[in-house]
């Protein structure tokens, strides 16, 4: 239960979960405002994440929005990365998320 109230840096987190390829990326993409904490936009990096914060930002032309599940203790490979989210825009049924209807 340690891990529930465990915060860690915005722009840490980010490069740990995987959406920037390095720390240096995440922290200038906060600086510039590009990226919201439960709809209130950001400009410092030092800001503090944790579990239940829900956050939103563009990556490749797609605006992202998921829910931080924790805080993470590394950059591991892409399957731990995936354990630090969930992604709120993915449809629950796979389905819809091929087009089929």
């Amino acid at each position: 239960m340690a891990e529930a109230g465990r915060r860690i840096r915005i722009d840490k987190w980010l490069w740990q979960a995987r959406f920037f390829k390095s720390r240096t990326l995440a922290a200038e993409r906060v600086a510039a405002g590009a990226v919201r904490l439960n709809g209130q936009r950001l400009f410092k990096p030092a800001h503090p994440v944790g579990a239940g914060d829900v956050l939103t930002f563009a990556q490749g032309g797609v605006i992202r929005v998921v829910r931080v599940l924790a805080a993470g203790t590394r950059r591991g490979p892409a399957a731990e990365a995936r354990l630090l989210y969930a992604d709120l825009d993915e449809p629950d049924d796979p389905a819809l998320a091929s087009g089929a209807e």
